[in-house]
């Protein structure tokens, strides 16, 4: 674990001496590496759905994507979609995990990619296959169910946490907010676009210290301009049921059929 500190540790520091060449600026997001390119269709005709819960999306042979879909979802009501991305170890459905019981009460629709190695592709190196993954996963969703556009998300925990932020930076056009539940860097990537960002993190982390990680994360990503809400609580390298239930109200996405917003 002292290893793996100390690599996040350098890797925090790379990111936010880079964050200037980084930010929004002249480069296209189908420049990045990290870029995604499926996007919702524009209309949202009417179609059959499978039922709620946990559905594999059958594009990987192994470690495949997972959606979880909530009860209140119906074919004629574009539904908000959270990416959310699991923590290192983990896999699809614990991505699912985190946030499963929120999604049924608020009616969100949960996409669960899981990385192709014991963690994500930038987290050690560059954005690559994790990319592909997710990209095909979200092209299948968009396929699948009904999405409301303005209501995208991306989400993760701990090495989630951190990818959830650098793609989501990278892919403004395609993800109006993000979430990171105890994130220890922001992989760099050209960035686009100014999502909304929500940060929380236990103040007795010890896998992830707070004072080398959120406490210098989310500084520097309001001095880029980014509109940044920030919790921290009593605890240590984990989600909790009040962080997770603010997060989710905090995206004031409203459930199927009752509205849209932007």
């Amino acid at each position: 674990m002292l290893t793996r500190r100390r690599f996040l540790t350098a890797a925090a520091q790379l990111a936010l001496s880079a964050g200037c060449a980084a930010k929004e600026g002249n480069m296209d997001e189908s420049r990045s590496p990290a870029s995604l390119v499926a996007r919702p269709p524009g209309s949202h005709p009417p179609r059959s759905l499978p039922g709620p819960g946990k559905h594999l999306l059958g594009l990987e042979q192994v470690r495949d994507s997972l959606l979880y879909l909530p009860p209140a979802l119906h074919s004629a009501d574009p539904a908000g979609l959270l990416v959310i991305l699991h923590g290192a170890g983990g896999d699809a459905a614990a991505g699912v995990s985190l946030l499963a019981p929120l999604a049924d009460k608020y009616g969100l629709a949960l996409l669960a990619p899981a990385s192709r190695q014991s963690t994500w592709d930038a987290i050690r190196h560059g954005y690559g296959p994790d990319v592909a993954v997710i990209n095909r996963a979200l092209d299948r969703v968009f396929r699948t169910i009904p999405v409301h556009p303005g209501q995208v998300g991306i989400a993760g925990f701990s090495d989630g946490a951190s990818y959830a932020l650098g793609l989501g930076l990278a892919n403004g056009g395609l993800f109006r907010h993000i979430v990171a539940f105890s994130p220890g860097f922001i992989p760099p990537a050209p960035r686009v676009g100014k999502p909304a960002i929500f940060v929380s993190h236990g103040n007795n982390d010890s896998v992830l210290p707070i004072d080398s990680t959120s406490r210098k994360i989310v500084p520097a990503l309001r001095r880029d301009g980014y509109d940044v809400t920030y919790r921290e609580f009593d605890g240590g390298h984990t989600v909790t049921w009040e962080s997770a239930r603010e997060a989710v109200e905090w995206l004031g996405w409203e459930p199927p059929g009752h509205g849209e917003t932007s």
